[in-house]
């Protein structure tokens, strides 16, 4: 296994496209890692949790990061 394919299988980018070139799969990865870690600031602050930690997590784990934040359960009221 080289650098690409596990790059391709911890993004997911090789599940939904296993065809998909070396050349394109970084740029592709960082994009969707960016939007990740978007999206994974947002529901932090919406679910009062740790924002910034959210972020880069969302940004270093990608879509894991955002499964984890999902299934979390509430957060009670202080």
């Amino acid at each position: 296994m080289d650098f690409y394919q596990l790059l391709g299988y911890f993004t997911g980018l090789l599940v939904i496209r296993p065809n998909m070139e070396p050349s394109s799969l970084v740029p592709t990865a960082a994009l969707v890692h960016l939007v990740d870690a978007i999206l994974c600031g947002v529901i932090a602050g919406h679910s009062r949790r740790n924002m910034i930690g959210w972020t880069i997590g969302g940004l270093i784990c990608g879509i894991w990061a955002l499964g984890v934040l999902f299934l979390l359960p509430a957060k009670k009221d202080p």
